[in-house]
């Protein structure tokens, strides 16, 4: 059985460690269940929400080797970023000063020297509703900028989701999309849960190629 982690801050913990459900009420549930209960035969994939309320960059950092290393996944989610802003915002520590950039490469080094995980790397979003956070999002550019820069030295799928977010919320309303302008409604995770798929599929597809020409050697 394959084994998906999901690391990352509020938005990816969805409250699992409160819940019922261990993966949380948000898009790493909704990924759960369209991965293992949307067709029959039982359990597939091995999910865990590793996420963390309140979680920069240097707490994935810090809790990577037990959240992740040990478990020795074949699949890694990392969206992490905005609460990283968020310290620059309301303190005035900039990204370097909080050794953003460094951070993320470490995670990114550890998880590709350490593991044989296939990767993928969302960046950060942040809606102005209300209209204070307008003035995070060039906050919000500067670390998807980096994560880019340090997911393409590393060959590892990134998404860019704050121009995917704030279409979405323009078309139905920020408040279908967000709750408080950092968190996300039903309708919110299900963008994320959908992007995952997406790149799932792409995964899936290239797992079988590989298979079919190792067949036919």
């Amino acid at each position: 059985m394959k084994k998906i982690i999901f690391l990352g801050d509020s938005i990816t913990d969805a409250e699992h460690c409160f819940s019922e459900n261990p993966l949380g009420n948000g898009y790493v549930d909704m990924v759960d269940k369209k991965l293992n209960h949307s067709t029959g035969g039982g359990k597939k994939y091995d999910i865990v929400n590793c996420g963390h309320d309140g979680f920069t960059i240097q707490g994935v950092k810090r809790m990577l080797e037990h959240d992740c290393i040990l478990r020795q996944p074949d699949i890694v989610s990392l969206l992490i970023g905005c609460n990283d802003v968020g310290v620059m915002m309301n303190t005035g520590k900039s990204l370097e000063e909080q050794e953003f950039e460094a951070g993320y490469e470490s995670v990114l080094r550890e998880l590709t020297e350490r593991t044989r995980a296939r990767i993928i790397c969302m960046a950060p979003f942040i809606f102005p509703y209300p209209r204070k956070y307008a003035n995070w999002i060039p906050g919000i550019r500067q670390a998807e900028a980096i994560e880019k820069r340090i997911a393409e030295r590393y060959h590892v799928e990134f998404l860019e989701l704050q121009d995917l977010m704030i279409s979405a919320a323009g078309r139905a309303g920020y408040e279908n999309i967000t709750t408080d302008g950092i968190h996300l409604t039903e309708g919110g995770n299900e963008i994320i849960a959908g992007e995952l798929m997406r790149f799932w599929q792409i995964i899936s597809e290239s797992i079988l190629t590989k298979y079919s020409k190792s067949v036919s050697l």
